[in-house]
């Protein structure tokens, strides 16, 4: 269970446990000419985790393959050469085998395989050979993380859990039923009757052993769902100490908080102790049904971190603790810091604070001094170094982004994976000592070429920054895709793209469905803005979506399409706007504001009756925050709150213009009943409208024939209410 949903955050890059006969390795571009497919899109290989050598010489990483054809996809491994480039595939194997490590100081190379029938983990030399199985677990494991002395490894595994749902009767073992009992009793895709533990096992050098669930009787998850991987946890130099991520919370109390701390685990004591609050220190209660907001900040100390904490990594040295830390608990979308904590004396520091915006990954450089991190500015995710003393400069400056897989031994090189809105990721080298001359940017090498071969032979339409003034007056980036060999004496229909999240950046990103090149290639001009509420133009931009879904960054988004529409190439006759998540609620509420700008709409997973939502997602935190409390809830005017009063149901009177809803049925964050509903609506109200359901995705499309339904279905749509006059 917990694999299922490790493996689709991961776009299924992690193991699979599915007999297979057929190997799926990499494909050979089959275009018929040098506008891109969606079957182009689902043959390009998918670079996942990469991990380099003690010595720096090698590298190996994780790529997928899709078959439409099987419907399945299938992870192997690359060993690359860094010096010549050249990249060797290491696993033939039809089973997927993923999340390489090196261990033995380099003379092997550990990963993940079902070869075996369960998950288990697998070692090899690093050319391949000499492949043989070191874990015989009873059950799968997901994830794992070797210790610094390679004498133990940490392996998350699934227990079982009756938190929320309670067993049934032993004599009816075919019953189906479900006896609930408390709130987070289904998470993302997931009805939770089993969560991840962290089990600590001996390495004897041939064979892992005597594992030890070091939460052993705790009904609490960590890795945390539905995402956590083995980047929340973290071995200290000496293979002492464990340093783990867990929210210590069940039922309702896990439903409405964020609040995850850091704590360390002592090998030798068993003890544990939390870096994230003082000893003694006791929960306060909670109203789980008014906003969490202003409870936050009356909960908020100096020394307690009250939201979101994760992935700790100790510094080489051994002295200190760093991890993301966010300030306010019920506030996902909180700003990320990086938190350092000195062993020694106990105090913390946000070595961060003059960046402001999230932290994503992060290392330590060599000599513990130095931290190096990713993080989003002005639509783009670059690297920066910043001192123990908070001082941060950019490595990179780019139009990408940018994830840190690694650095190497001697700290020279960063291992980085990059992709733009023209390219999928690839491996890089940031370099940490060597600079571009005169600048003080850092010298950036591509090391990996998975998809050259499409590249060649496709043409992508060109990326345009521009800057569009808001109805407030303030300056917003948008970003402007043009379609392949662009002609500016044409008229081109034109997509309004609005964004999820609804806190994520629309940054340099590739999506495999959500993909600019590909709606261009269809012909069509994209306009995809940095609305209100997208991290990386300040904290005031960030949280000006919370409690305001309806208000300024709506507007944003007409100020968007408005200003590209001055252009002689915009047919103003043929706009369209498309959007996932909190895009699809945009575009439900759209549907009603809109002043017959649009001549079709595509809303994927998006919600549309604000009230239902609050009463049936699973992330209880989420809506406490965003919608401010719960609709029975009035305030002093008689109203309830903005979301509720304004909820895109309760304007489908003004509803007239084609709509596409599209949502998949596992998806438990947003409920597949708003796509319906919305759907149902439309057809009372005479409009033209058209419902795709996936009965086996969750709130993405994994799955290879749904992608390619979902393109075509989408385009389609687009061709019969947008192209025709």
């Amino acid at each position: 269970m917990i694999k299922s949903i490790l493996i689709a955050a991961a776009m299924a890059l992690t193991i699979t446990t599915a007999t297979a006969q057929t190997f799926i390795g990499p494909q050979k571009p089959q275009t018929q000419s040098d506008i891109m497919t969606p079957e182009d899109l689902w043959a390009m290989g998918r670079i996942g985790s990469v991990a380099v050598s003690p010595d720096g010489k090698t590298m190996i990483y994780a790529v997928s393959y899709y078959s439409v054809e099987l419907n399945k996809s299938h992870t192997v491994l690359y060993a690359l050469d860094v010096a010549s480039r050249r990249s060797t595939m290491l696993t033939t194997s039809t089973q997927s085998e993923s999340t390489p490590a090196w261990i033995k100081n380099g003379q092997k190379v550990v990963f993940l395989s079902s070869e075996s029938g369960s998950s288990q983990l697998w070692e090899m030399n690093a050319d391949g050979t000499g492949r043989r199985q070191i874990s015989h677990e009873a059950d799968d494991v997901i994830d794992y993380l070797f210790s610094p002395d390679d004498t133990k490894v940490l392996l998350v595994k699934e227990v079982p859990t009756t938190t929320s749902i309670a067993p049934n009767d032993e004599d009816l073992p075919l019953a189906s039923g479900m006896v609930i009992n408390d709130l987070m009793y289904k998470h993302w895709d997931t009805y939770v009757k089993a969560i991840p533990h962290p089990f600590v096992a001996r390495f004897d050098g041939n064979a892992i052993t005597q594992s030890k669930d070091i939460l052993e009787g705790e009904p609490y998850e960590s890795p945390m769902l539905p995402f956590g991987g083995h980047e929340q946890f973290c071995w200290s130099p000496d293979s002492k100490q464990l340093a783990y991520t867990c929210r210590k919370k069940v039922g309702r109390d896990n439903a409405i908080s964020t609040d995850s701390d850091i704590f360390l685990y002592d090998l030798a004591s068993g003890t544990t102790r939390n870096l994230c609050k003082p000893e003694g220190w006791q929960q306060p209660e909670v109203e789980p049904t008014v906003s969490l907001e202003a409870q936050a900040v009356n909960k908020q100390r100096e020394d307690c971190n009250m939201g979101y904490d994760k992935n700790p990594a100790f510094s080489p040295d051994g002295r200190y603790v760093a991890w993301s830390s966010m300030a306010r608990d019920g506030y996902e979308s909180d700003r990320a810091r990086l938190c350092v904590y000195d062993l020694r004396t106990g105090s913390k520091t946000y070595v961060t604070e003059q960046f402001e915006s999230d932290v994503n990954e992060f290392v330590w450089a060599p000599d513990s001094r130095n931290l190096y991190f990713t993080g989003v500015w002005h639509a783009r995710t670059q690297v920066y170094v910043t001192d123990l003393q908070g001082r941060h400069r950019a490595l990179t400056d780019d139009v990408a982004d940018y994830a840190i897989e690694g650095i190497t031994a001697d700290g020279k090189q960063l291992v980085t994976k990059r992709h733009s809105m023209s390219a999928a990721d690839e491996v890089y080298f940031v370099a940490t000592n060597k600079k571009v001359k005169g600048t003080t940017l850092a010298n950036v090498e591509q090391l990996t070429c998975e998809n050259e071969a499409f590249y060649d032979q496709l043409t992508f339409g060109e990326v345009q920054e521009r800057w569009v003034k808001t109805t407030d007056g303030k300056d917003m980036l948008c970003w402007v895709i043009l379609p392949p060999h662009f002609d500016p004496a044409k008229k081109y229909p034109t997509l309004l793209y609005c964004e999820g999240g609804p806190q994520s950046p629309v940054s340099q990103f590739w999506s495999f469905r959500w993909n600019f090149q590909m709606m261009a290639a269809n012909g069509y001009v994209i306009v995809a803005p940095n609305r209100r509420g997208l991290p990386g133009f300040g904290t005031e931009w960030l949280e000006a979506i919370s409690g305001d879904y309806t208000g300024q960054c709506m507007r944003d988004y007409l100020s968007a399409i408005d200003d590209v529409c001055r252009e002689p190439w915009v047919d103003t006759d043929r706009l369209g706007a498309v959007g996932a998540s909190f895009g699809g609620f945009s575009i439900y509420w759209l549907a009603g504001h809109h002043d017959k700008r649009f001549k079709a709409f595509i809303a994927h997973d998006g919600i549309f009756n604000t009230q239902q939502q609050y009463m049936e997602t699973e992330e209880m935190w989420f809506a406490n925050w965003d919608m401010g409390k719960a609709p029975w809830y009035k305030n002093a005017d008689g109203k309830r709150q903005q979301l509720f009063e304004e909820s895109p149901h309760l304007f489908v009177d003004k509803w007239d213009t084609p709509i596409l809803c599209i949502h998949g049925q596992k998806d438990f964050r947003i409920e597949y009943t708003q796509a319906e509903s919305a759907f149902n609506a439309a057809r009372m109200r005479g409009i033209d409208a058209q419902l795709l359901l996936f009965p086996d995705e969750n709130h993405w499309v994994l799955k290879p024939q749904n992608g390619i339904l979902w393109q075509r279905t989408f385009f389609r749509f687009l061709e019969k209410n947008i192209n025709r006059k």
